[in-house]
C-alpha cells in the first residue's frame, strides 16, 4: 500500500480525485473530511466528484481503499515474483506484507483513530486480497481449495496481526511459515 504522494504524474481526473482524498485522510480522518474538500483538493467541482463517485462520500472512501488494496497487491507480486517454493513465497508475502501495512501512514492513522470507519471497507477488500493470497499459492503448485484458502487467510491474518511473531526476523518467520502454515497443510498438499 503505497503512499500517494509517490504516485506519477499524468493521472487522470479520477484518479487526481482519488489521490486528493487519500491524502485527505492522512491529514484529517475519514469522519472530518468532506467532499467540498476533496473536490477542492482535486481542482474539481463537487459535481466532479458525484460524478466519478455517485454514492458521494461513502462511494468515494470504498474506492480510495480498493485503490490501495490494489497498489498492496501489485507490491506482494512484485516482492514474491523471484520466488517458486512454496515456504519461500509465504515468507515473503509476511515479511513484505507487515512492513506495508506497519509503513503505512494512512492505514495507521486511521486505524487508531477511527477504526470502526475503515474495518467494514477493509472487510469489503478481504475477497479480493484473499484470491490475491491464492493465486500466490497455487503458483507453488498448491491446488487443493481447502488448502490455498486456509493459507492465503493465515498469511492475512498474521501480517495484520502478529501476535507473539517478530515479523521483522526472517528467521522467526521461516519458523512461523513451517511450524504453523505448511505443518497444518501437508497432509493436503
Amino acid at each position: 500500500m503505497s503512499e500517494a504522494n509517490t504516485r506519477g504524474q499524468g493521472v487522470t481526473q479520477r484518479e487526481r480525485i482519488l489521490q486528493a482524498a487519500y491524502l485527505r485522510i492522512a491529514q484529517d480522518g475519514m469522519g472530518k473530511t468532506t467532499v467540498e474538500d476533496v473536490a477542492r483538493d482535486a481542482n474539481v467541482s463537487r459535481p466532479t466528484v458525484y460524478r466519478h463517485f455517485p454514492g458521494g462520500k461513502d462511494a468515494l472512501f470504498a474506492e480510495v481503499v480498493a485503490w490501495e488494496a490494489e497498489r498492496f497487491i501489485d507490491e506482494l507480486t512484485h516482492a514474491v515474483a523471484p520466488h517458486t517454493h512454496l515456504a519461500d513465497i509465504l515468507e515473503e508475502l509476511i515479511v513484505v506484507g507487515a512492513e506495508r501495512i506497519n509503513a503505512h501512514q494512512v492505514l495507521q492513522k486511521v486505524l487508531q483513530t477511527e477504526p470502526e470507519r475503515l474495518l467494514p471497507l477493509l472487510v469489503f477488500q478481504s475477497d479480493r486480497l484473499i484470491t490475491a493470497v491464492r493465486r500466490f499459492v497455487e503458483s507453488a503448485g498448491v491446488h487443493q481449495d481447502e488448502a490455498a484458502d486456509y493459507i492465503a487467510r493465515m498469511v492475512l491474518s498474521v501480517m495484520g496481526a502478529p501476535g507473539a511473531w517478530d515479523l521483522a526476523d526472517r528467521s522467526q518467520v521461516a519458523q512461523l511459515v513451517r511450524t504453523q502454515l505448511l505443518a497444518r497443510v501437508t497432509d493436503v498438499t
